[in-house]
């Protein structure tokens, strides 16, 4: 423990809770992606067991490759994004993983409640509004959730970077 405390440069207990969650909200995706794959191959009355057992193996492959990608993406942007603790990269990566999901779940009501639906908008359209309504979401929501997160600081700065990229950096105020 003392290891993986010096690694992240843990330097108080509370702060281990941001590694805990990450690795929870890993799992978590892991198993519903597991939930999507026909675990049913072998279709025999007899063993309830065999498709448990490769549900396990995929569930165990799906987590092994999330842990690395999100260890290979904190290593490639920790020196990029400008953080006093290593630990601190966790905490952002909750806060993307935050507001991604949420912004999809403020975007399907609002789109709803202005009238707009499948039916009676054509589908390309309807997906085009629907993401750029959730883009919307998603700009107000990464700083409401960096502030409730601590990282105030680090998400006005990528809104802003972001904003001028989106070509509304002269709506800005430095």
């Amino acid at each position: 423990m003392k290891k993986f405390k010096e690694n992240w440069e843990i330097t108080q207990n509370w702060q281990l809770l941001f590694p805990l969650i990450g690795v929870l909200f890993l799992g978590y995706s892991s198993l519903k992606l597991v939930k999507l794959t026909p675990t049913n191959w072998f279709n025999s009355a007899d063993s309830y067991f065999l498709p448990y057992l490769i549900a396990s193996f995929i569930f165990v492959g799906i987590y092994y490759f999330f842990l690395k990608v999100v260890l290979y993406t904190i290593q490639k942007l920790e020196n990029k994004w400008v953080v006093d603790q290593r630990w601190e990269l966790i905490r952002i990566f909750i806060v993307f993983a935050f507001t991604g999901s949420s912004s999809v779940f403020v975007g399907r009501p609002f789109i709803k409640w202005i009238g707009i639906t499948k039916d009676n908008l054509y589908p390309l359209f309807y997906w085009i509004l629907f993401i750029v309504i959730s883009l919307f979401f998603y700009q107000l929501l990464l700083v409401v959730f960096g502030w409730l997160f601590g990282q105030f600081k680090f998400f006005w700065n990528f809104e802003k970077n972001m904003l001028r990229r989106f070509g509304l950096g002269k709506f800005l105020k430095d």
